[in-house]
């Protein structure tokens, strides 16, 4: 799928540019004959190798598009056209990629496309769950209602990423440190114990050991550092994978201390999204497949898959969520309360905003219990360190 440049003449007469998604150029031509644009240039968009397009370089922040979203909602609904609300926003938006894009997208606009069919050419910058929400709005002509609804969709997952980030900045901070102090202690610090030994001393295991570690990172310090830097690449590399996803997520939930913190914010998300999407107006089946890919947790979209096909064979909501083993037994009776009500929405929205709640408590929580945690992490490397670089010296003095 490429990207092409147009210059067309629509039904008044006019002229009109923009930028459209197809796999070849006989494509864009019938597709802009179905828009009523008849084409009098069309270019190819190359992306080299050292600057790519706008989709390629371009990237948002979620609170950027929370904000553009809320923008947009208001200046809508005052009964500014989409193209010059658009056009303003490409100005105003600090980000200059987004702002590009922005722009982009309102001359694909102004060329015949809808706005969800011109959002679909940067899925760097808007999500399918954004762009079916704003297909949605736009065939039932609530578009201000659906930007308001991602609005606070997106705030919301910004304020839950927020929560989790506070509560896992600080053990890594402190693990940083501690090995950076383990690190030093290796270089500088075991060489000068080392010439206190008296030659002979039969010196303990511990002692044996930290010295060996000593040596080997002075001495082949060319290859134990790259060797880290790869462990550590590779390991990103392994967790980004699907199936070391797949392998992390098995056990997220039963970690310990930080298990039922990703658990309630996985659920969160996932309750935060099927409301907003189900209020949208969007079909069960595909909000439940969406709001499972949306929290970012493979078996979470694992079972709503399966709890979608299932409905698809006509089975209720909540019976098969129940039966994947993921979903707490609240969220499962709030959906069977919302089946019988007729308001799974409100429901779901009542589940996100307790979770939610849950969250925020337990991050300021687990803050003030991995404090002294970490700081007995700390403790036992380095004072495990020192305890044995001077046991030797306790042995010498002791036999004298």
């Amino acid at each position: 799928m490429g990207s092409y440049k147009y210059v067309a003449i629509n039904k008044f007469g006019e002229t009109v540019t923009g930028r459209i998604e197809a796999s070849q150029e006989t494509s864009v031509v019938e597709r802009l004959r179905g828009l009523s644009l008849v084409a009098t240039e069309i270019n190819e968009v190359r992306q080299s190798s050292l600057f790519g397009t706008t989709k390629a370089k371009a990237s948002v922040k979620i609170g950027e598009l929370s904000l553009f979203s809320r923008q947009l909602a208001a200046m809508l609904n005052a009964g500014i056209p989409i193209t010059r609300a658009l056009f303003t926003l490409s100005k105003q938006v600090s980000n200059k990629g987004f702002g590009k894009a922005i722009e982009e997208i309102a001359q694909n606009i102004e060329g015949g496309a809808s706005f969800s069919e011109s959002l679909k050419g940067y899925p760097k910058l808007f999500s399918a769950l954004y762009v079916n929400m704003i297909q949605s709005g736009e065939t039932g002509g609530t578009l201000e209602t659906s930007l308001i609804r991602l609005s606070v969709q997106l705030q919301k997952a910004k304020e839950l990423r927020d929560n989790i980030r506070s509560a896992t900045f600080y053990p890594l901070v402190v693990m940083m440190f501690a090995f950076a102090v383990l690190f030093g202690m290796l270089f500088f610090l075991v060489p000068v114990f080392v010439g206190f030994f008296p030659e002979g001393t039969q010196l303990p295991l511990p002692t044996r050991v930290i010295i060996g570690m000593s040596d080997l990172v002075r001495n082949l310090w060319f290859i134990v550092f790259p060797l880290l830097i790869a462990l550590f690449v590779g390991l990103r590399a392994y967790v980004r994978s699907p199936a070391g996803k797949k392998r992390i997520d098995s056990v997220s939930f039963r970690l310990p201390i930080f298990g039922p913190l990703v658990q309630k914010s996985v659920i969160a998300s996932f309750a935060r999204t099927f409301s907003t999407l189900l209020s949208s107006g969007i079909a069960v089946v595909q909000a439940l497949e969406a709001s499972g890919a949306a929290s970012g947790h493979t078996l979470v979209s694992e079972a709503s898959k399966r709890a979608g096909e299932k409905i698809q064979e006509g089975s209720s909501v909540a019976v098969p969520l129940e039966e994947s083993g993921i979903f707490p037994p609240m969220v499962v009776q709030m959906v069977a309360v919302g089946e019988e009500t007729g308001d799974i929405p409100e429901m779901m929205d009542k589940v996100a905003v307790f979770y939610e709640e849950e969250v925020a408590t337990m991050t300021k929580g687990l803050t003030s219990l991995v404090e002294p945690l970490m700081l007995i992490v700390v403790g036992i490397l380095v004072g495990g360190m020192l305890v044995a670089l001077y046991l030797p010296i306790f042995t010498v003095i002791t036999q004298i």
